[in-house]
């Protein structure tokens, strides 16, 4: 049998602080949630004055990401490329904020930012993937 990393809700308050702190720094709003490799919701936090929209969408951009293995910018890229059968893809969400998170070359959960605009998701979570590494 073989054994892989997973990701703790340590981890996952750890990557939320630094997302968090990147989102303060610049004076945005967001919602910022980490889930397990199988999708499943491990931490969520909401900024109280940010949109509630924002929730279900940052969970998706974490699930997106995981499920594809792959930043939710390349959707968004290859979308804005002229690549429209990215929306047609299952669970894809074309917009950035959600990247995979990865220990040790192995996909071990999902993190996702939604409040701002796409590439300002995507420094927030920039931030918060440095703190997994």
């Amino acid at each position: 049998m073989t054994s892989k990393p997973v990701l703790t809700l340590i981890d996952a308050k750890r990557i939320a602080a630094a997302a968090e702190a990147e989102a303060l720094r610049n004076n945005w709003r967001v919602v910022i949630a980490v889930v397990d490799d199988g999708g499943h919701l491990l931490y969520l936090q909401r900024s109280h004055d940010t949109q509630f929209g924002s929730v279900e969408t940052a969970i998706a951009k974490a699930h997106a990401a995981i499920a594809f293995r792959r930043p939710t910018k390349t959707s968004e890229d290859a979308v804005l490329s002229g690549r429209l059968i990215h929306l047609a893809l299952p669970g894809v969400i074309p917009a950035e904020g959600g990247v995979p998170l990865y220990l040790n070359g192995i996909v071990v959960g999902g993190l996702g930012i939604s409040g701002v605009r796409s590439s300002e998701d995507g420094q927030v979570a920039a931030a918060g993937l440095a703190a997994l590494t």
